[in-house]
């Protein structure tokens, strides 16, 4: 099933052939005959019957399908109550960063809702930082969490979607402490979609490529069977210490490749895009602009 929000209603995407011209999509409280509220945020209190519901829904019928332009879609899961964002879960990106691979639960730390967007969006750049790229796989939790196994912690989650890390890195490090929370929750910055993709659609739930092009040039390619802590593991030691909610999005952290990681550093510019892909589930894409000089904020 994949799952997505299309200016603000749920929708089941019916087709997602990337030789399409375009998605096709089945609307969810046309289509239960309002057994399931339009509003995908909605969708998460009840996961399991409406995951149950969506395994026979009429999608077949063309008639009862709408057209989805990708840049109209919003968070997949667009009301979390809790983002949590892992650090340094890739060995190769905790060398580029100056740390060693943690050995137990990699940094944990937040990212606001109100840097939550979706999948196609445009960008304002921080005046006077440095802003890098960070691709990630986000789970996003479908069951009340506390205290569950590694077994069952895919149990608990409802799929999976593409997130990018948007992190400004001045403010980010700035001291005494840094803050890693700021500097990555400036608005739009942290976009998540096309849409929430269940596990049983990808062809290894535990073992996908994701990647990150800048301008068209490859800066980041991993898989994530490269993962530290897996997204299983993940959701149990986190549902050790806070009780997760359904709705709820895991940034599971991003393999190397980082602006801040290179030699010389490098950050984006005004002008230009990041596309971030995940094997399975699909694309973001951000255009970059500057931030407005004098008058009101953008």
């Amino acid at each position: 099933m994949k799952l997505a929000n299309l200016d603000g209603r749920a929708v089941l995407i019916t087709t997602a052939d990337p030789d399409a011209p375009e998605p096709r999509a089945v609307d969810v409280h046309k289509a239960s005959d309002g057994r399931f509220g339009p509003d995908p945020a909605s969708l998460y209190a009840d996961w399991s019957a409406f995951f149950d519901w969506a395994l026979s829904a009429p999608t077949d019928d063309p008639a009862n399908t709408v057209g989805v332009d990708v840049a109209e879609l919003g968070a997949p899961s667009p009301a979390p109550r809790q983002i949590f964002a892992i650090g340094l879960n890739y060995t190769a990106h905790a060398a580029e960063s100056g740390f060693e691979a943690p050995t137990g639960l990699p940094p944990v730390f937040p990212k606001f809702v109100s840097s939550l967007t979706g999948p196609v969006t445009e960008v304002v750049l921080p005046e006077g930082g440095n802003t890098d790229w960070e691709v990630e796989l986000v789970a996003v939790i479908g069951r009340t969490a506390t205290n569950v196994s590694e077994a069952d912690a895919w149990d608990h989650v409802a799929g999976v979607t593409v997130g990018q890390d948007i992190s400004e890195r001045v403010t980010q490090l700035r001291g005494p402490a840094p803050q890693f929370g700021l500097g990555k929750s400036f608005p739009g910055f942290s976009p998540t979609g096309p849409w929430l993709v269940t596990a049983d659609e990808l062809p290894d739930r535990d073992d996908l490529e994701l990647r990150c092009d800048l301008d068209g040039e490859n800066v980041q390619i991993g898989r994530t069977s490269n993962l530290i802590v897996s997204v299983p593991r993940l959701v149990a030691e986190l549902s050790k210490i806070v009780t997760l909610y359904p709705g709820d999005l895991i940034f599971t952290g991003t393999p190397d490749g980082v602006g801040l990681g290179r030699d010389p550093q490098r950050f984006i510019e005004a002008g230009q895009t990041l596309v971030s892909t995940i094997e399975g589930i699909g694309e973001l894409r951000q255009t970059f602009v500057a931030a407005p000089t004098g008058g009101e904020p953008r």
